[in-house]
């Protein structure tokens, strides 16, 4: 049996990733572990049965992709409009742009402009929030919504978060551009759940913040929420969370076939991370948490790794990430014991009714 960084390794999976006039093959390594081993079976159900591939939501941080602020912030305005005309009882006053979503005003040590106006971005979290509900507890607006405005109240959340990824690396352009978070999220809809069993938080933990380049990730299910980290870094080390804007903090009980692939740089062995670490763990005790409970799934349960020497013949960031910005489209994907392609762009003309089908077939 095969091994990686001294992992035993149980199938090594390719994704093909598609630019303008060429493919770039993806190898990763599947660790041998009790998640890792779950995820690997619900993967293959959706690879053999077919479900679709979310593209409109798969490729974060990319400064210079297509999909940057402006067209998300169109998409967000399209959504609010779609929902405001669907006459589900809930109207949205609200309206988003780069000036009221993104200011050169100093912001604590990011003085070179392009900071999120993170209070804006919350309450786009909540319109969401409000309009969805929670798993097993749908919100009135969304059981009466049909289903094209159902697929705009989840483009509320979808959208934020891409939004909220692409105004990072957006910044580190002018500030630290090694430490732009571009990442890969390979969501699909309607993806079955699987249970979280106790051997499984193992795997979490304050320390698995700290994500290595090409590091492939159980993807968090899917429930509406913040996690812990995501408060914290938003709302700042001196706040309550009886106070936040969005409400958070929900745990992961379930995971899917779904996963995420980091392409950012590890920034843990940096004094500035270790820093920023030790008073999450602060915060986290003044706000009632222990910070070395796992059930909190703080963190992010490693599964697997790319290849690196074997997809990109170097480990340098800088050789990765624009061979990567040539290629963001995923194509094919294919395991030991399944394969599908994907032969469709977030960019179709019928892309929206595409997924509005799927979510009205449930």
């Amino acid at each position: 049996m095969s091994t990686h960084g001294g992992e035993t390794l149980i199938d090594t999976i390719e994704i093909t990733l598609r630019g303008k006039d060429s493919l770039l093959p993806v190898y990763i390594d599947v660790f041998d572990n009790s998640l890792s081993r779950k995820w690997l079976s619900a993967l293959n159900e959706l690879i053999k049965n077919n479900y679709h591939l979310e593209k409109n939501y798969c490729f974060f941080g990319f400064a210079n992709g297509p999909r940057n602020g402006p067209y998300l912030l169109d998409q967000i305005n399209l959504s609010i409009q779609a929902i405001n005309e669907a006459d589900i009882g809930y109207q949205i006053d609200d309206h988003f742009t780069m000036e009221n979503c993104i200011t050169d005003a100093d912001d604590g040590p990011h003085q070179l402009g392009r900071n999120l106006i993170t209070d804006k971005l919350n309450h786009l979290h909540r319109y969401f929030e409000d309009l969805q509900g929670v798993s097993g507890h749908m919100s009135p607006y969304y059981n009466q919504a049909d289903a094209r405005t159902r697929w705009h109240i989840r483009q509320l959340n979808l959208l934020c978060h891409e939004f909220e990824s692409w105004s990072m690396s957006y910044r580190k352009e002018v500030e630290s551009p090694e430490w732009a978070r571009p990442s890969q999220l390979m969501c699909w809809l309607h993806a079955p759940r699987f249970t979280l069993d106790a051997e499984d938080y193992e795997l979490f933990g304050i320390e698995t913040i700290n994500r290595p380049l090409g590091g492939v990730f159980v993807g968090v299910n899917k429930a509406v929420g913040k996690h812990h980290w995501e408060v914290f870094i938003d709302e700042g080390s001196d706040s309550c969370v009886d106070e936040l804007t969005t409400s958070a903090m929900r745990s992961q009980t379930e995971a899917a076939g779904d996963f995420d692939i980091e392409w950012a740089n590890n920034p843990g062995d940096h004094y500035w991370q270790k820093q920023r670490l030790r008073e999450f763990r602060a915060w986290l005790i003044d706000n009632g948490f222990d910070p070395d409970d796992k059930t909190l799934t703080i963190g992010h349960p490693q599964v697997g790794q790319v290849n690196l020497s074997r997809t990109f013949e170097t480990n340098d960031y800088k050789v990765i990430w624009p061979l990567l910005e040539q290629h963001l489209d995923v194509y094919s994907i294919t395991t030991l014991e399944a394969s599908a392609t994907y032969d469709y762009t977030w960019a179709d003309p019928d892309f929206i009714s595409r997924q509005v089908a799927i979510i009205s077939s449930r």
